[in-house]
């Protein structure tokens, strides 16, 4: 299911640039992604919101999925 997500974020992605998506992009994207992570889960952990914590994993997966495709 991950890699379906990972897969249209990527697309998604794709669609705006205005030029050939590079693997460096590719990369940036999944960094992108982590750093949205990072925050949700400091801000999770400091709210004590158990659900941020296992929503910054997913994120930290689909970011892995990107960089896999």
């Amino acid at each position: 299911m991950m890699t379906n997500t990972a897969h249209q974020i990527w697309e998604t992605f794709k669609a705006e640039l205005i030029v050939e998506p590079t693997d460096d992009m590719k990369q940036a994207l999944a960094s992108s992604i982590r750093v949205i992570s990072s925050l949700i889960h400091r801000d999770g952990v400091l709210a004590n919101e158990p659900w941020l914590t296992h929503t910054a994993q997913e994120l930290n997966e689909i970011a892995d999925d990107v960089e896999a495709l």
